[in-house]
């Protein structure tokens, strides 16, 4: 019999075909590329067959025909979070599945699979409310939440979003659908709330939101020459700060387009980031310091509807092909500050440095346990490092050179462990996956995972193995 794919034959495609709304397309037709585009594009996505999820009985009948055919299921929302060739594998596009509903009597939204953020902050803004987004909104709300969920303005006031989901429903390996919540069937509900996708899908997502509206934030942009002046009194600033306040900093080496203002192009430019949820007043007595230390060539610091908290990170809304690697650090000292100014500061040369090393404060409720426990790990780490660079043809092994040194030469400062969202397409083996998680937690993942999927069907992933 002709066949559609590798396990998968024309009568297999015929059957899908009948039982899916949205689209069903295998190589070569039209949307296909589309439909399994990556946000980095480092990866390009070569399924059997693609799905285009409309619905829960979409997911349902998707990984009923992956499950027949011993084929693995993988997951497309936004593009983004793509670690892993999701090659050979049955994969359920889930855009089209686009519901939010805001409950502002609960404080609570409620959102499909393939749901960005940008439009549960705008939703929630409507009745006066925010939720724990991240600092991209085209992200999906979904996956981010599922990996920890690491807000930059509300994180260390809330904790990570993963520690205020309600409930989920969630297809799992056997195609069944499943209503998941601290009551009921608690070891899932702990799991998948930080343990990424090696569950199975989850269809719809209920959260809480937060009475907040407005807040004060923007960037310090300083020359590369004042670097050591800014991150030396950086280190010893964050030490007293409210937990109402967010904030990182990144070495940035932005090229020459029309889109970078002019004082930043080719040239190396520090950025402290920071937020506060509170009035413009207090907040400026708050940055006060770092706006002393050094003249800024830049700065965007002033109150703002939550709604635009998107632009204090300027996160590239444009997918591009990107090599990036991560750690958590236990403090940031002097000698730690010297030690990243040696490696990405004003006195390194163009060729080796990175476009972007980014240090973000955690602490606050990000350390913490939650009400009711997940299984999100190492929250006693102060800092991330964050490292990363776009890569052009020819140049991969020149940034991971690079980015390798890096994270060497902070080893001394780092706990060892490292945040789920933040490992990359560098990061797939068991033992780098292993990091994100705490020893205890990971063997009760691996337990829970052998419960759920113990033929290790979602695994085009951050992959935990079943035990």
């Amino acid at each position: 019999m002709r066949t559609a794919g590798k396990n998968l034959d024309l009568e297999d495609l015929r059957w899908l075909r009948g039982q899916v709304d949205g689209p069903v397309l295998v190589a070569g037709e039209y949307g296909y590329p589309e439909e399994t585009a990556t946000f980095n594009q480092v990866l390009t996505h070569r399924p059997v067959v693609v799905a285009g999820a409309t619905n829960v009985g979409d997911v349902q009948n998707a990984i009923r025909l992956a499950a027949r055919r011993d084929l693995p299921v993988s997951v497309n929302a936004t593009g983004h979070g793509a670690v892993v060739s999701a090659d050979g594998s049955v994969m359920i596009s889930t855009r089209r599945m686009t519901g939010v509903a805001i409950r502002p009597d609960g404080f609570q939204a409620r959102v499909q699979a393939g749901v960005r953020w940008q439009q549960v902050i705008d939703r929630a803004a409507e009745v006066g409310l925010a939720p724990l987004a991240g600092s991209a909104p085209l992200v999906g709300a979904v996956g981010y939440t599922l990996g920890g969920g690491l807000s930059p303005v509300l994180g260390r006031s809330h904790g990570y979003a993963a520690d205020h989901v309600r409930e989920f429903e969630i297809v799992t390996a056997d195609g069944v659908l499943r209503r998941v919540s601290a009551e009921l069937e608690a070891d899932l509900f702990w799991a998948v709330r930080g343990g990424k996708g090696n569950f199975g899908v989850v269809t719809a997502l209920e959260f809480d939101l937060f009475p907040i509206t407005r807040l004060y934030g923007g960037g310090l942009f300083f020359d590369g020459e004042h670097a050591a002046a800014v991150l030396h009194t950086y280190r010893e600033w964050v030490a007293d700060l409210p937990d109402e306040v967010g904030t990182s900093f990144v070495f940035l080496r932005l090229p020459d387009l029309p889109s970078v203002p002019e004082p930043m192009r080719n040239r190396l430019t520090l950025h402290v980031r920071f937020s506060y949820l509170g009035n413009a007043a207090a907040g400026a007595r708050i940055i006060a310091p770092i706006r002393a230390a050094a003249p800024a060539v830049l700065d965007t610091v002033t109150e703002m509807p939550f709604r635009q908290m998107a632009s204090i990170h300027n996160d590239p809304a444009e997918p591009c092909a990107a090599i990036d690697r991560t750690t958590l650090l236990r403090e940031l000292s002097k000698d730690g500050v010297d030690t990243l100014l040696e490696l990405a500061g004003p006195d390194v040369a163009a060729q080796d440095t990175l476009l972007m090393v980014e240090v973000r404060l955690l602490g606050g409720a990000l350390s913490r346990p939650p009400a009711v426990p997940n299984a999100v790990g190492n929250r006693a780490a102060a800092f991330n490092l964050f490292v990363a660079s776009i890569a052009a043809p020819g140049d991969e092994d020149r940034i991971r050179a690079i980015e390798a040194r890096i994270l060497a030469a902070m080893a001394p400062w780092a706990t060892g462990g490292a945040y789920a969202n933040f490992l990359s397409t560098e990061d797939v083996t068991p033992e780098l996956v292993r990091k994100a998680f705490d020893p205890p937690g990971f063997d009760r993942l691996r337990q829970v995972k052998a419960s759920y999927d113990p033929g290790n069907t979602f695994r085009v992933n951050h992959n935990i193995q079943p035990s």
